[in-house]
């Protein structure tokens, strides 16, 4: 049995990494393979009671983290069709490339530390376009944003999916998480954004048809203007009170998020109450549900489930101890899982090495999990594949692998690296 359900989430792995070579979907083959291995499990066992025992401990874990990606999704996009992104984006005045990049990165950091990496991504992508003229330039703070969108992320505990799965799983604490990683995201985005700030000419500001160098930017009328605001500062103080009440609760991460998402959901009703039906249809949570990546949170669920099923037979366990025995380091070991983040999914990845180690030997904010959160949230930018980031702005500015691998993956590589040095330097000083 063993050796089948090894056998089959290898394969369902492969099948992930190539679905663009085959043409289906990894959300498909992420649900196949989850679904598959628990069958597996359940027909090898001689009773099945010990089995739905443990497949609705894994559900009851697995839930927690998608109730919570659905309500954050949610209101990220409630802001996005209200326009709220356009506060932040519309007060970027200077067109010179360089300070553009510095802003632009340090935007993506913030936000991806406040939202996620994915939305920050997309949102700094479309400001960039609007910005900068020359293609060869664009692509450069294309590939810096999604550096600063996973550094940005991996600090936070709503930032990154991994980080997130590891503060609802109790591997780590709000306040911890953040003073430890803080410096070192930093780092990590400071060093490749250093050097590519002075590969950069003074060229690319965007014209329009005028010739005029400040494009002009459409008419917004008073009370869309307001709507805008009152959902932008709604949706950001929502997001940011979910580890406050958690801390003070002390309830689940979901629960303070459902909350979250349900205040914002009122305000949204509320200053759309006096309008008509078709005018509020298209600002309406209905609407934002429509809209949010459904694909994305089924991938989770299906791979989730397979990591699941391992860790239920004892796979896992032995891995971890195979690992220890080979490698011996275990800073080298979460180190390998960081770059190995890079060529296939984190989501997995941290989902195996939780399963691998368990509370009892490494408690709360142990160096283990701290440093997992650090080298799975940044080491996804090593690729342009690596992350969920990466994909988007791919696809959005069609970068291609092999461009990225020449000229963003060595940088990326060193801001990883001086990253993961300094968090090893911090660690030592505070303990």
């Amino acid at each position: 049995m063993i050796t089948t359900l090894v056998v089959l989430f290898l394969l369902g792995y492969t099948l992930i990494t190539v679905e663009h070579s085959i043409h289906i979907n990894k959300t498909a083959t992420a649900l196949i393979t989850g679904v598959i291995c628990w069958t597996v499990y359940s027909l090898a066992m001689p009773s099945p009671e010990p089995v739905l025992e443990e497949l609705s401990h894994h559900l009851a874990e697995i839930a927690q983290i998608l109730f919570f990606l659905l309500g954050a999704m949610t209101i990220v996009e409630l802001i996005d069709i209200h326009g709220g992104f356009t506060i932040i984006t519309d007060r970027i005045a200077t067109r010179n490339p360089r300070v553009l990049l510095w802003l632009i990165c340090s935007l993506t950091f913030i936000l991806s530390a406040l939202l996620d990496n994915l939305a920050s991504a997309l949102v700094m992508v479309s400001v960039t376009r609007n910005l900068v003229r020359q293609a060869e330039q664009r692509k450069l703070i294309a590939g810096m944003i999604i550096i600063a969108a996973n550094a940005g992320g991996a600090w936070s505990p709503i930032g990154d999916v991994t980080t997130t799965m590891l503060w609802i799983g109790g591997q780590v604490t709000t306040v911890n998480i953040i003073s430890q990683l803080f410096l070192p995201s930093v780092v990590c985005l400071l060093v490749p954004l250093l050097y590519v700030s002075f590969t950069l000419k003074p060229e690319g500001v965007q014209q329009d048809a005028k010739g005029n160098k400040y494009p002009s930017r459409p008419y917004v009328d008073p009370v869309a203007r307001r709507d805008r605001r009152v959902m932008f500062s709604a949706g950001l103080s929502a997001i940011v009170m979910v580890p406050i009440f958690k801390t003070i609760t002390h309830l689940p991460p979901y629960m303070a998020m459902l909350l979250a998402l349900g205040a914002v959901w009122v305000v949204s009703e509320l200053i759309h109450a006096n309008k008509d039906e078709e005018d509020r249809q298209r600002f309406s949570v209905a609407h934002a549900l429509s809209k949010i990546d459904v694909p994305s949170i089924l991938f989770f669920l299906g791979i989730l489930l397979a990591v699941g099923t391992l860790e239920s037979v004892g796979i896992l366990e032995e891995v971890a101890t195979s690992l220890d025995k080979s490698v011996g380091n275990l800073d080298v070991i979460v180190g390998i899982i960081g770059i190995a983040s890079a060529i296939v999914d984190n989501v997995p990845i941290v989902a195996a090495a939780m399963g691998m180690y368990d509370l009892a030997s490494y408690p709360p904010d142990h160096k283990l999990w701290e440093f997992l959160a650090y080298c799975a949230g940044t080491g996804g930018s090593l690729l342009v594949i690596g992350s969920a980031a990466g994909v988007a702005v791919m696809g959005m500015e069609r970068l291609e692998f092999g461009w990225y691998l020449r000229r963003i993956s060595g940088l990326a590589l060193l801001g990883y690296l001086a990253g993961a040095l300094t968090y090893l330097g911090v660690y030592t000083l505070t303990h």
